[in-house]
C-alpha cells in the first residue's frame, strides 16, 4: 500500500498556490473540478508526494478550523540560508525560526500556510 496524498481545505487558493508553487517548489500536476469545488493535487520536486488543495465554492468567510488533531507537514531543506532569503523576499515569515534539534547540526523550523497549517521544515546534516 502507498500513501497517495493529503489533503487540506483551503479559504484563499491564489494564496496558497502561491505559497506552496513559489516558496515550497511544489508543481499543481492535476485541476480536476467536482460538484461543489476545486481540487488542485500540488506534487514535490522528486514527484514522491502530493498534497491535495480542496477549494469550495461555499468557503466559510473566517477559513477553516485545523482542529487539534493535525499537527503539521514536513519538508526538506537544502540550505535555511538560502530558504530564508527566498522566504524574505517573498514575504514570509518563520513562526519558529530555524534551530539544532539535535545538537548535532540537524536544523529545524516552522512555517504557516495562509490557512494556518504549519509546515516543518528540516535541513539535516550530511556527514
Amino acid at each position: 500500500m502507498k500513501l497517495l496524498h493529503s489533503m487540506i481545505r483551503v479559504k484563499d487558493i491564489d494564496k496558497s498556490l502561491k505559497f506552496y508553487t513559489e516558496l515550497l517548489n511544489m508543481k499543481v500536476v492535476e485541476k480536476r473540478r467536482l460538484t461543489d469545488c476545486w481540487l488542485y493535487f500540488l506534487s514535490d520536486e522528486e514527484n514522491s508526494c502530493q498534497i491535495e488543495l480542496t477549494y469550495n465554492d461555499e468557503t466559510p468567510k473566517e477559513g477553516y478550523s485545523i482542529g487539534s488533531a493535525f499537527g503539521h507537514f514536513a519538508f526538506s531543506v537544502d540550505s535555511f540560508e538560502k530558504f530564508s532569503q527566498k522566504m524574505k523576499d517573498l514575504g514570509y515569515e518563520y513562526l519558529y525560526e530555524p534551530f539544532d534539534l539535535t545538537g548535532k547540526g540537524s536544523m529545524i523550523g516552522f512555517i504557516q500556510d495562509p490557512d494556518g497549517y504549519e509546515i516543518e521544515l528540516i535541513e539535516k546534516v550530511v556527514w
